[in-house]
């Protein structure tokens, strides 16, 4: 008869909620502290919960929350533990109401992260400025800053569109005609009226040749006109070319290049092309 007791309070141990839990657990093999890591509930209140002592717990609702966690995490039925759970609850009401709440996190779907409620502050934030930008600026719209410009003179712009169009870059008169390499390997050739040889090179990118001021119908060969940047005073010019072409006996001198036409005037006055198939005069 006495094994019998036995057995009997061996077997209504073991259908306690807690005893549930915990096999599950241990047949998962799984520790306490790996349970507390995955589901935020702290390893004391797991412990009581295992041991069927829910008068230690904040309050029955975090009794039923940690239960329910637990639970899922073990993948045992929800709805089964929580009948056990609620049963024993009213086997000991009272106990469990008694100790005074704190706030513990429970349920780790129900708890906000932290970047969630710093996100939530900042856009409270924005909403507060955003809102008091406009019935600041809805009531009282003379508060905001003065305008950079006279109003009347605004108007006179407006009036005048010519007036506010910036004054054109003041083109180079004279001074030293300076060409600059844009390429390396680039090969030119300055010489005079003459003949004479002024100046004969490869030259690299960033290399550059002063033409004298004193030399007689300076001129240029080249194969790479589009490579040689010019500038008269310090000033920049056209090219003498923009195209892959032979120059040649171009006079460089800083009158010869301010009287040559831009390229827009140039392309603007080039024949066009005759039609594919069109004849062409006979010479």
């Amino acid at each position: 008869m006495e094994e019998d007791g036995i057995v009997e309070e061996e077997s209504a141990r073991m259908d306690r909620v807690g005893d549930r839990l915990r096999a599950a657990r241990e047949a998962k093999g799984l520790e306490l502290e790996q349970v507390a890591a995955e589901t935020r509930i702290p390893q004391r209140h797991l412990e009581s919960i295992e041991a069927g002592d829910f008068a230690s717990l904040p309050s029955r609702t975090y009794a039923i929350g940690f239960s329910r966690t637990y639970a899922r995490t073990l993948d045992l039925d929800e709805r089964e533990v929580l009948d056990q759970v609620r049963a024993e609850l009213a086997e000991h009401q009272g106990n469990v109401d008694a100790t005074p709440a704190k706030f513990e996190p429970g349920d780790p779907a129900r708890v906000p992260g932290r970047g969630l409620a710093w996100f939530a502050v900042f856009a409270a934030i924005l909403l507060m400025g955003g809102i008091y930008a406009f019935y600041r600026s809805y009531f009282a719209p003379g508060l905001g800053p003065a305008p950079l410009q006279d109003p009347e003179e605004q108007f006179a712009a407006a009036d005048n569109p010519q007036a506010s169009e910036p004054a054109p870059e003041a083109q180079p008169t004279g001074g030293p005609v300076v060409f600059t390499s844009e390429m390396d390997e680039t090969w030119v050739k300055f010489y005079d009226a003459s003949g004479e040889r002024l100046y004969e090179a490869q030259m690299n990118a960033g290399d550059t040749y002063t033409v004298p001021a004193d030399a007689e119908g300076p001129q240029i060969w080249t194969g790479r006109p589009y490579a040689l940047a010019i500038t008269i005073g310090g000033r920049p010019v056209p090219k003498l070319s923009e195209e892959d072409e032979v120059v040649r006996d171009v006079p460089v001198t800083a009158e010869a290049l301010l009287a040559r036409p831009s390229p827009q005037d140039r392309a603007a006055d080039a024949p066009s092309e005759p039609a594919a198939g069109a004849a062409t005069p006979a010479t």
